[in-house]
């Protein structure tokens, strides 16, 4: 009993003590450490598609996923998975017929929604599909670096590269391309939209269809790069495709 009212004593003591020199406490920093694995092990699942249709960042991984996209893990990462896309392209040849394409989606590929996410708690809150049309349409999207200069090397190098967008064609197109071109994207074949057959398509119907569209025009999909797994689901999927991360929000 002595013993036991000691531990407690002791425990007591050590919160107070802690608190008042401003350190965590011991226990507070392992269940921290806790979490933040805990959050790194569901951001590898879903990456790795084994988590699959998810709404939301967990709440408590907030913390994580604002340091992972802000802190410069996600640049390193996008710029390592180009570094590799640019190797692959290099060992195409682009035939004089002009019919060497490449498949690019645009958000969160081509340009980025950080800031919008960023008012959104970056996916804690649920998917708000007028908000995020409001964004679009001040086509204020930057630029991710290494995607812009993957693009302007597959151009150069004779690929015909087309940018396939869920983004509405009769309320987002203009808004969409002039965001585009302000950020550099010029010298695309074509940007697709989601068009009215489509509308209530998942993305991998609507994107499937486009590719084959493609294919049947005559076209060779070298490569095909997105941000999320339905991008790069379903037919004609073209020769090699890329996955680039995206914690913030999954596409079904």
């Amino acid at each position: 009993m002595v013993k036991r009212v000691r531990e407690i004593f002791v425990f007591f003591f050590l919160a107070i003590f802690s608190k008042a020199i401003g350190i965590k406490p011991f226990w507070r920093t392992r269940w921290a450490a806790d979490r933040s694995n805990e959050c790194l092990t569901w951001q590898l699942a879903v990456e790795a598609n084994n988590v699959r249709g998810w709404r939301t960042v967990p709440a408590h991984c907030l913390h994580h996923i604002e340091t992972y996209m802000t802190g410069g893990q996600y640049e390193q990462d996008i710029n390592y998975i180009v570094e590799q896309i640019q190797n692959y392209v290099t060992q195409v040849t682009v035939d004089e017929d002009g019919m060497d394409a490449w498949i690019l989606d645009v958000d969160d590929t081509c340009i980025s929604n950080i800031f919008y996410y960023k008012r959104k708690k970056y996916g804690c809150e649920p998917y708000d599909p007028w908000g995020f049309k409001a964004w679009v349409m001040k086509a204020e999207c930057p630029a991710i670096p290494a995607v812009l200069g993957l693009f302007q090397k597959l151009v150069d190098s004779g690929f015909k590269v087309f940018l396939i967008t869920g983004r509405d064609e009769e309320t987002l197109a203009a808004a969409t391309i002039d965001n585009l071109h302000t950020q550099g994207f010029i010298g695309y074949e074509r940007v697709v939209f989601r068009t009215e057959p489509f509308k209530g398509k998942s993305a991998v119907v609507y994107k499937s269809a486009i590719r084959k569209q493609l294919m049947e025009q005559g076209y060779r999909i070298w490569g095909n790069v997105g941000d999320q797994w339905t991008d790069l689901q379903g037919e004609y999927l073209g020769n090699r495709t890329f996955k680039l991360p995206n914690p913030m929000y999954c596409v079904p």
